[in-house]
């Protein structure tokens, strides 16, 4: 916990020297709740034997919860993408050795990805 600490420091400190120049995301914690009907259907057809992104959310679940990660957010600024789901591209992106832009990529386009995030097929993802 203590390197989470040091980090959120030093970001709070970069984003005052910043000042107007980008904005703090602020965490309102998202519950993970279900994965849309229609993404459990077109992943289990096109998967029939789950992938790795599949069986991490099948297996662990609620790994992660935003509520674990509330001290490294600021408590203003514009809202930040759930910590949980963050948590969970993060793991698949080591796993497959994949670069940031691959793995918002892959959030975009690929179905197990999607599954394991709880998104709807069509959710743009991010950047």
């Amino acid at each position: 916990m203590r390197g989470i600490q040091e980090w959120y420091n030093t970001r709070k400190k970069l984003a005052k020297r910043a000042s107007g120049r980008s904005k703090l995301m602020s965490m309102y914690p998202q519950a993970l709740g279900s994965i849309p009907e229609e993404t459990v259907r077109v992943a289990s057809a096109a998967c029939r034997k789950g992938t790795l992104a599949m069986r991490l959310r099948d297996t662990l679940g609620e790994l992660y919860q935003d509520e674990q990660f509330a001290a490294l957010y600021p408590v203003e600024g514009q809202p930040a993408y759930a910590p949980w789901r963050l948590a969970i591209v993060t793991v698949l992106q080591y796993v497959e050795g994949l670069t940031d832009r691959q793995a918002a990529d892959a959030v975009r386009e690929r179905i197990d990805w999607k599954y394991s995030l709880g998104l709807e097929l069509t959710d743009p993802g991010f950047d």
